[in-house]
């Protein structure tokens, strides 16, 4: 602190002070006394009383100067002055000691002042020194108090508040506190403060994690649950909106048309998921500056406990607890995703969804591997199927899992194929081959929306009286019956498969030929080849008729369906295969017939060389003939085929007639032969026409013709080309040529000579008839 400058007194001043207290003011009559104390004090305070002295006794001596001057100017004012003087001067005197004593007066109370003033500025030393500590005592007290704080704090979960006091104590402005080692010691712990924060947040999400991983299951079964009920709504919209049946959960259409309810399914009454610990702890890590940090140890958390979801291998039956967490699982992580900013980035959560898909992929068909059981493999693509349609409203993408669901779809098909073929050869073993039999109107509509009919046999059956005899075995209405059921099996497991409706289509083709050609088709092949009742093979030609008939209508009710669900047409080429072995059964009862025309002993008891001619035919061709009107028209089947079935049974009679003239069983024949068998013939051709069926005579035609040639010995006329051409088209020369063989062969054994001349005659016609056509058959 700089030194006090000492005032300087001068005259003037002094003259001044003087005049204050009305000293040297003449127009005054009083003094002014109490303006000396300041003054003296002052004197005093400066410690200038000998200077004050001397200014004094300057003035004092000016004065008299000036009086001697004035004196002697003008004496008697001098005179007057002097003792004006002489009175100053005893009042200078008086003045003198009254100063003097009041110097030592003041001297005296101003040093016990400076003492009491010197102790007075010790204590106040003292109690700023007292108020200074108090202060730092109570600031350290209350950093403390804010330390304390900090670690209640982390205890109760308040992380943000925990960590904003400490950036309040390290913000705090500079203070006597701050330069203390308390301080100083404070803020270097400030950084394991900020690590408890940092530990105690991450302890606190880790433990929100495995929360989070216990309820995921709840959250996933609640999300299918309402996906199961909008799916139910709705297929139950489209089924009153036929226009809606192309649409599936999810589509477009749907979407617009969805009528959604407030559902949070991660807030509600049975659920609430909290994420206020995730949130904190961004929030930290963020102020923390230590973002990437808990960023990378979520990401690795996550897929830790995706890992876990999945065993190894997985039973069956824990497929929908498994699919529930996951459904739970991402709906979490799509939350995290929208509600955290940049904390998560779609391709973190994209990649955890491909390897848990991936993974769920392989342990399914590991599962499935051995599996037997379509109705597991069902049940396998409804859980899936539900767990695909939730996620994709997620918009997750799925298709992977429709690609293992189509897999799996071929491999049911494959055992249901299985299952029907088998279904379809017990079915066709077993059936008795009898028309099926209606007695009341609910049986027989029941039957007739089973059966694939033609629009007007159905109608005729409709309005048939009952009871009644169907055209139609057990067999058919159990194999359309099982057909029904193949294809709703089939589309039962594609219900919500939204993708690749052509490779379906194709699928279903297949399956549906397979069965009708391979088992179906086959299998009535087999059942006829075995079975040698005319009746029952009949009714397994009117069984395949109807199963051709119902491949068509199949085929158009299958298109109908796909094009109503926007997929391509059904082709079902196994008519073809049906028609085919409807011939084959045709052909069989053919054979049938012919075996049993082969049993009448008359046909090969024929006497070849008779002496005469009978009139009457043979005693069999009655019984044949009623017998064969009889089996024939009892069949149930269609005219045609009976008509078929007539006209090959008289071809087989003509044949084996034209085979004893022309063939080699056969060695000798005489004209009487050849005139009896065209008596039996004419009867032949006569029952026929009573019967309504004079077509066939047009079989014997050949024979008639071949024998007319002989018997009215024409053969020369026969070998005219343009008459063999023309009336004789029909003739085969190689049999005309055995026939007269015979002949001839007969008459060169005869003894007669007329005989013998005719059987010569026969034998050159026979090699003229052989010169000119040497290289046709017979």
């Amino acid at each position: 602190m700089p030194p006090r400058r000492r005032p300087q007194f001068s005259q003037e001043s002094i003259d001044q002070q003087l005049q204050q207290i009305h000293l040297l003011d003449q127009s005054s009559s009083s003094e002014n006394l109490e303006q000396l104390g300041p003054i003296i004090k002052q004197i005093h305070a400066s410690r200038q009383q000998d200077v004050y002295l001397r200014a004094v006794q300057a003035l004092i001596e000016s004065k008299d100067e000036e009086i001697e001057t004035i004196c002697g100017d003008n004496y008697q004012e001098f005179i007057s002055s002097v003792s004006t003087l002489f009175s100053i001067k005893s009042y200078t005197t008086s003045l003198r000691e009254k100063i003097t004593s009041l110097d030592q007066s003041v001297a005296q109370v101003g040093r016990g002042l400076v003492d009491k003033k010197r102790t007075l500025l010790q204590s106040k030393r003292t109690a700023a020194n007292l108020d200074e500590g108090i202060d730092t005592l109570q600031a350290c007290l209350r950093v403390l108090d804010v330390v304390n704080r900090v670690g209640e704090m982390i205890k109760d979960g308040k992380y943000w508040s925990a960590l904003r006091s400490l950036e309040d104590i390290e913000s705090m402005p500079p203070t006597s506190l701050s330069q203390t080692p308390l301080f100083q010691h404070l803020l270097s712990s400030l950084p394991s403060l900020r690590g408890q924060i940092k530990d105690a947040v991450t302890a606190s999400v880790k433990q929100w994690l495995l929360d989070i991983r216990n309820i995921s299951a709840q959250v996933g079964q609640l999300a299918l649950e309402a996906m199961d009920t909008r799916t139910r709504r709705w297929r139950s919209r489209r089924e009153k909106d036929p226009l809606l049946k192309s649409s599936r959960v999810g589509s477009a259409v749907e979407v617009v048309t969805y009528e959604k309810i407030e559902y949070n399914i991660l807030d509600n009454d049975q659920l609430k998921v909290d994420f206020t610990p995730l949130y904190q702890c961004i929030h930290i890590y963020g102020a923390l500056d230590a973002l990437d940090e808990i960023r990378k140890s979520y990401q690795a958390d996550r897929k830790a406990q995706s890992d876990l979801i999945i065993p190894e291998p997985l039973p069956l039956s824990s497929l929908r607890s498994v699919t529930q967490e996951i459904v739970g699982f991402f709906i979490i992580e799509t939350h995290v995703l929208s509600t955290t900013g940049s904390f998560r980035s779609e391709r973190d959560v994209e990649e955890l969804w491909d390897a848990l898909v991936k993974r769920l992929t392989s342990v399914v068909e590991a599962s499935l591997r051995n599996e037997k059981d379509p109705d597991t493999y069902l049940a396998v693509k409804e859980v899936i199927l539900g767990f695909v349609m939730t996620l994709e409203s997620y918009s997750y993408l799925t298709g992977s899992l429709h690609s293992l669901i189509l897999k799996l779809f071929e491999k049911y098909v494959s055992m249901i194929e299985k299952q029907f073929s088998t279904r379809f050869e017990s079915i066709i073993s077993q059936d008795d081959c009898l028309p099926m039999y209606v007695e009341k109107p609910v049986e027989r509509d029941s039957v007739l929306d089973t059966v694939w009919l033609q629009p007007d046999e159905r109608e005729v059956l409709s309005s048939s009286a009952l009871p009644l005899s169907l055209p139609w075995s057990q067999a058919f209405y159990l194999i359309c019956q099982d057909i029904r059921g193949f294809v709703q099996n089939f589309y039962q497991f594609i219900e919500g498969v939204a993708q690749h409706h052509r490779n379906i289509d194709d699928l279903l083709s297949k399956s549906l030929n397979n069965l009708l050609t391979d088992y179906i088709s086959s299998s009535i092949a087999k059942r006829a080849e075995q079975t040698s009742n005319l009746s029952q093979i009949a009714q397994i030609v009117a069984n395949l008729e109807h199963l051709e008939v119902a491949c068509f209508n199949l085929e158009r009710s299958l298109t109908n369906i796909r094009s109503s669900q926007r997929g391509g047409a059904i082709r079902v080429n196994a008519s073809k295969s049906f028609a085919s072995t409807l011939s084959w059964a045709l052909a069989r009862v053919n054979a049938s017939i012919k075996s049993k025309l082969d049993d009448f002993p008359g046909l090969s008891e024929y006497d070849w060389t008779p002496s005469t001619r009978e009139d009457a035919p043979s005693m069999y061709l009655d019984e044949l003939v009623n017998w064969l009107t009889t089996v024939v028209d009892s069949l149930v089947i269609k005219e045609a085929y009976k008509e078929k079935a007539y006209r090959s049974a008289v071809e087989y009679l003509a044949g084996r007639l034209m085979d004893f003239m022309a063939g080699r069983n056969i060695p000798m024949m005489n004209e009487n032969a050849i005139s009896n068998i065209l008596v039996d013939v004419d009867f032949l051709e006569d029952e026929f026409k009573r019967n309504g069926r004079p077509e066939l005579c047009s079989v014997f035609q050949e024979l008639r013709m071949t024998t007319s040639i002989v018997m009215s010995d024409k053969v020369q006329e026969y070998l005219v080309p343009t008459l063999r051409q023309t009336t004789y088209a029909i003739v085969k020369p190689k049999r005309l040529q055995a026939l007269l063989e015979k002949l001839a062969r007969y008459g060169s054994q005869c003894r007669d000579s007329p005989s013998r001349e005719r059987g010569e005659k026969r034998r050159k016609e026979a090699e003229a008839v052989g010169r000119v056509f040497p290289g046709e058959s017979r």
